[in-house]
């Protein structure tokens, strides 16, 4: 098992990583508890797999679970679902005691997260990520929110989870897309803030893929290395932390104007990456072979670099109201070389759409 310590302004977090640790969760939960709940909230698919587990620890160790299933992917993700959530805590007599742990990817994180912000005005919280995109990003930083039918992550807090406890063991029974959407998240750290990552998925995507588990182990440690620096620098996304929005930009305008049922939030990254690369291209940021290589290793990870059925304009009008957005003035994530990258404002709307047309369509 590796440790990962991520620091932040109201308290430390614990990552906890390494094959087989589901088994030994309630060890690491019952400090945290105390005399509250654990309210666990998951999703029906991972309910069936890994729920008795982590009930049949958390018993071992004496503590009480209250267990809430939500809908699985973005509908976990709506106004609806959250108040039917804080509506159960209540009813079970959950209090400021409580501690909320999600298990699951990355939606029912973020709900998770969002409801432990905000009931009874904060309680602790703990993620167990049961998704490769999940373990490498969204269960590590603090960041909550919920969908709005305007935007992705309109409503939204800041509220750093205790611990996060990552099962490497769980990604084998992934299916093979959801492998894929995770390692968009890693190819955007590569590609904006660690070259030396990009190169090892360029040299070893066939056995990333293959879930190699010596590979695996070390390129989630990586990634959750990156994003906890960052955060420690940058806990509330005013700066560096920025940068962990390449491919997000386009990524998230593409999702909502398929209803989030088009593309995966992986998918729709991968594709971001390739628009916003022609984006710095054409900013002069970054050379044709810089933008093509990380197309090209989007590719072999099995990921999409094009999208159908939505218009360029249509995409910009979405992107109006990403939250880097300012004044009326798009801001993107941009790599000036594989491995950096700098926030830039773009006022240019031709040069954008121009961009953006060159990846959408068949």
């Amino acid at each position: 098992m590796r440790q990962i310590s991520v620091g932040s302004r109201g308290c430390g977090c614990r990552v906890l990583i390494g094959a087989g640790l589901l088994s030994r969760v309630g060890e690491s939960l019952r400090p945290l508890v105390g005399g509250g709940k654990a309210v666990v909230v998951t999703v029906p698919p991972v309910r069936e797999l890994y729920l008795q587990i982590v009930l049949d620890s958390m018993e071992d160790a004496g503590v009480e679970p209250l267990v809430l299933t939500v809908p699985d992917g973005e509908d976990a993700k709506t106004p609806r679902t959250y108040l039917d959530v804080v509506g159960s805590m209540l009813d079970a007599g959950a209090g400021r005691d409580a501690l909320v742990v999600s298990l699951g990817g990355g939606c029912v994180g973020d709900l998770a997260g969002f409801v432990a912000s905000t009931y009874m005005r904060g309680v602790r919280l703990v993620h167990i990520p049961t998704t490769l995109l999940a373990q490498v990003d969204s269960s590590i930083g603090g960041k909550s929110a919920l969908n709005h039918p305007r935007a992705k992550n309109l409503i939204g807090s800041f509220h750093q989870p205790e611990l996060v406890i990552a099962d490497t063991m769980v990604l084998r029974t992934l299916p093979t897309k959801e492998v894929r959407c995770g390692l968009a998240e890693v190819l955007k750290y590569g590609a904006i803030l660690d070259s030396e990552l990009f190169g090892i998925l360029e040299g070893k995507a066939e056995e990333v893929l293959g879930l190699n588990e010596v590979v695996l182990e070390d390129v989630v440690c990586r990634s959750a290395e990156i994003k906890a620096r960052v955060v420690a620098a940058d806990e509330m996304d005013r700066g560096e932390r920025m940068l962990l929005n390449f491919g997000h930009t386009v990524g998230h305008a593409i999702e909502a104007a398929t209803g989030y049922t088009g593309y995966s939030h992986g998918e729709a990254v991968a594709i971001g990456m390739a628009a916003e690369s022609r984006i710095a291209t054409r900013l002069g940021m970054i050379g044709d072979g810089e933008a093509e290589r990380i197309v090209k290793l989007a590719t072999r990870l099995g990921l999409p670099t094009r999208a159908r059925g939505v218009a360029a304009d249509e995409l910009i009008w979405l992107m109006h109201g990403d939250k880097k957005a300012q004044g009326g003035r798009l801001r993107f994530a941009l790599p000036d070389a594989i491995g950096s990258g700098s926030v830039v404002e773009v006022t240019d709307t031709g040069l954008i759409a121009e961009a953006i047309s060159g990846v959408l369509g068949d």
